[in-house]
């Protein structure tokens, strides 16, 4: 059985937040719970409901 998705990202916040690096908008990724960056080929993870907007701890969309 798989584990159900997490729960989805505030439509409001995702109004406000951009990638640090380009300032474009992000997409969210229910499936994997990350903020998407095309801009950047960046995947931003979202930990226990918070983004972690930190360029350090993004993956990248190459992988």
């Amino acid at each position: 059985m798989s584990d159900p998705l997490p729960a989805a990202v505030d439509p409001r916040l995702l109004e406000v937040l951009v990638c640090p690096l380009t300032k474009a908008p992000l997409e969210y990724d229910r499936a994997a719970n990350e903020l998407i960056s095309r801009k950047a080929g960046l995947a931003y993870p979202i930990r226990d409901g918070i983004p972690i907007m930190l360029p350090e701890e993004a993956r990248s969309l190459d992988e």
